[in-house]
């Protein structure tokens, strides 16, 4: 899948947020283990469909005979000290000198950005650095029916070149499709996973976008069903006039969060693109402001993911014409 040009967005305003970002983790790291060698660790993962990840490290030296080795795989959520927020997954030997732990989708991994780390023995748990990666599995992934909350998993590489896992839970889930911004609104397509009755959650549904500085300000537009050639009743389509936001723009940057309301306004979903096998969509799906004339002063309005990978709208002040 080719990812949408455009220029890149500036950075996304401070606020709240689903989940909660956090920052990016300290350069520090603990004494090597000496089974692992004096190089860090590498860890190698492998991505089911279901949401599950296989990390195998490489430990020469280590018994194959599971009962006279102990170590575990440790991840820890980014931002957290609570011994809560850790979880240990025992490592055992897989033969040929290597260890393997295994993170299962039927784990409650809550949301958030998790460290990974290797511990041995009593000494200090190690950050691990990324191995290979086969994640082909989360390419254009469409999980089965089922009520329980969608468990998504990548693992992904840290600016400080370790092994970080980002992780979703969502139930239900509005997977966003193709955008397509224009100078009147966007128009978008999704896809509604974890309900009960799709067509029948659908029949009815809003778009809602909820300005952020402000949640009880809100804009809703129809989800109507997809007429499309391969369209199921799972699939929703909407358009979404950029006037009704601007109209509210008082000036600076203002963010428009969208969700996705089921029928009879009782429950809600994000919609937020996370089933494939980018981690940050941030600043790799882009899209091209469309300049608006707002009641208070011209201004530019276009879709972009955040740093939780959930979809939203930004208006701002339309830069001044050059020369």
């Amino acid at each position: 899948m080719t990812p949408p040009s455009g220029p890149a967005r500036p950075s996304e305003p401070t606020g709240p947020s689903r989940t909660g970002n956090t920052p990016e983790e300290p350069t520090t790291v603990s004494a090597p283990l000496q089974v692992f060698g004096v190089e860090d660790p590498a860890a190698d993962c492998i991505a089911d469909s279901a949401g599950g990840i296989t990390f195998d490290l490489d430990a020469p030296g280590v018994p194959d005979a599971p009962g006279d080795w102990s170590a575990a795989l440790v991840l820890r959520r980014r931002g957290s000290d609570e011994e809560a927020e850790e979880f240990r997954l025992p490592l055992a030997p897989n033969g040929d000198g290597r260890l393997r732990a295994v993170l299962p989708s039927t784990v409650a991994l809550p949301e958030g950005r998790w460290d990974v780390y290797v511990a041995c023995a009593d000494a200090e748990p190690r950050r691990l650095v990324p191995g290979l990666a086969d994640l082909r599995s989360l390419v254009d992934r469409r999980p089965g029916p089922s009520t329980s909350p969608l468990a998504v998993r990548i693992p992904y590489a840290t600016k400080h070149g370790n092994l970080s896992l980002r992780s979703w839970l969502r139930g239900p889930h509005a997977e966003a499709g193709d955008l397509r911004p224009g100078t009147r609104g966007l128009t978008g397509r999704g896809r509604l996973y974890r309900v009960q009755d799709p067509a029948a959650w659908l029949a009815g549904a809003v778009v809602e976008a909820r300005l952020r500085r402000d949640p009880d300000v809100v804009v809703t537009t129809p989800a109507g069903a997809v007429t499309a050639e391969g369209a199921d009743a799972q699939d929703f389509t909407f358009t979404l006039d950029f006037a009704e936001p601007a109209g509210h723009w008082q000036g600076g940057l203002d963010v428009w969060d969208l969700w996705l309301r089921g029928a009879g306004g009782t429950e809600t979903a994000r919609i937020a693109r996370i089933l494939d096998d980018i981690a940050d969509k941030k600043q790799i799906f882009t899209y091209p402001a469309q300049d608006v004339a707002a009641p208070y002063a011209p201004a530019q309005v276009g879709p972009y993911y955040t740093a939780d990978n959930d979809l939203a709208i930004r208006i701002d002040e339309r830069p001044p014409a050059a020369g």
